[in-house]
């Protein structure tokens, strides 16, 4: 059987795959990509139909290309955020083979380099980049039991209205896709409940300007990453409908039912925690105290934006807040499926490396891992907040395909001037 030899595989051909093909492009080190389906998937069919980007096209691109089908203030929607990053692979002539499953990752006895078997044949890699980012295995709580008379559904499988059945829903989780999930399900004319765990709430814009031109000038995107187990928070921020900052009491207000964290089940009955009025104070908070930076702000640079007094109003409290509802017979309501908008889990039991801590989770430093060779990009927090974001990762990027060069210096040296001088080039 033929092996087929490369400097650096990376795997994955999504957002972090084309970027750090780009620069390991720009850094000289010859590569190859490999992508189970095709560019940029997951934006495709991974998500529900109405998905739009969660920043503006001015904003979440990577610096060599503008949207063509987009205006800069819009937020893509995903077809469009999918064929962006195919453009861009065309544009940098990214070698990317799609339709290649990588089964597993081990590292060569006795010599550099690792063997990387997929479902194209072998493949002999001298470094290897782990691109698949942090969405790979849909978690649903422990909570309610799969044999409960509901049908119970990841936000990673749903894609419309028609696809559930009749009847209410309980959607659990107030991120970005908890929120526009259980919008949505309410314009379409179903009883919506929306169990609301403790999160952030940016205003989508302020004094005329995005949340993510905020994050920008106020320095949070360059947020250092944070100790490990404390770097997740939940961010209730929207681009559906032209961008509106989430809100929700007015969901509230337009019949949607408010409960606490989803925390219990028993007999058909589904039991909240007594925490709504303190996760909804700390999502004011958040909101406020962004306000609060934007305007001192705006102050000391002297900038002529116009003042937005009525973004501090906080309407009152709908009745399922101040009289919330703790248990929930599912059937007597109504419901008929549970959504889990509870996020994902990361899934690398094809690398057989040793580069993980006991739950699983990358072992590394700025996505230089702990196993020399190996390199994860696109986890959040990977060396800053704004990792998460699609021009996060080309940062990233060009950071890892830096080392990865530096280190093919090290390897090339050799004593008496023998060596490759690529050290000095690089480093």
């Amino acid at each position: 059987m033929s092996i087929e030899k490369v400097e650096t595989l990376v795997v994955g051909g999504g957002q972090a795959g084309v970027a750090m093909s780009e620069h390991l492009s720009n850094c000289g080190v010859s590569h190859l990509v490999l992508e189970r389906d095709r560019i940029a998937e997951r934006w495709r069919t991974g998500r529900w139909d109405s998905l739009v980007a969660n920043g503006p096209a001015w904003h979440d691109r990577f610096p060599g290309l503008e949207f063509t089908d987009e205006d800069p203030d819009a937020f893509a929607t995903k077809e469009s955020v999918a064929n962006y990053f195919v453009a861009y692979a065309d544009k940098i002539n990214a070698p990317i083979r799609c339709g290649v499953e990588v089964n597993e990752v081990k590292r060569l006895d006795g010599r550099p380099g690792f063997r990387v078997e997929t479902s194209d044949g072998v493949f002999e890699a001298d470094s290897v980049v782990a691109a698949t980012g942090p969405f790979q295995r849909p978690v649903i709580p422990p909570v309610v039991p799969e044999d409960a008379d509901v049908m119970q559904m990841h936000s990673a499988a749903y894609r419309n209205p028609d696809q559930l059945p009749e009847g209410a829903v309980l959607v659990v989780g107030p991120g970005s896709s908890g929120v526009q999930i259980a919008d949505e399900l309410l314009s379409a004319g179903r009883r919506v409940y929306l169990s609301v765990g403790p999160h952030d709430r940016p205003p989508r814009s302020y004094r005329a300007r995005d949340c993510v031109w905020w994050g920008g000038v106020l320095g949070k995107w360059d947020a250092e990453a944070p100790e490990a187990g404390t770097e997740h928070v939940t961010i209730s921020v929207s681009g559906a409908h032209g961008g509106q900052t989430v809100d929700f009491r007015r969901l509230a207000a337009r019949g949607m039912t408010l409960v606490g964290l989803t925390k219990s089940y028993k007999d058909g009955v589904v039991g909240f925690a007594t925490d709504l009025v303190d996760n909804l104070a700390q999502g004011d908070a958040n909101y406020l105290s962004v306000l609060d930076e934007a305007d001192a702000y705006i102050a000391r640079n002297g900038l002529d934006l116009p003042e937005e007094p009525e973004a501090r109003i906080i309407e009152a409290d709908p009745d399922c807040v101040t009289d919330p509802i703790l248990e929930l017979d599912l059937a007597s309501a109504g419901i008929t499926t549970i959504l889990w908008a509870t996020g994902y889990a990361v899934d690398y039991s094809w690398l057989k490396v040793d580069a993980f801590d006991e739950n699983g989770r990358p072992k590394h430093q700025r996505g230089v891992s702990a196993e020399p060779g190996v390199y994860f990009l696109g986890l959040p927090w990977q060396s800053r907040r704004g990792s998460s974001f699609i021009w996060g990762v080309w940062h990233d990027a060009k950071y890892l395909a830096d080392q990865i060069a530096i280190q093919r210096g090290y390897l090339a040296y050799g004593p008496s001037g023998q060596g490759s001088s690529e050290l000095d080039a690089t480093g």
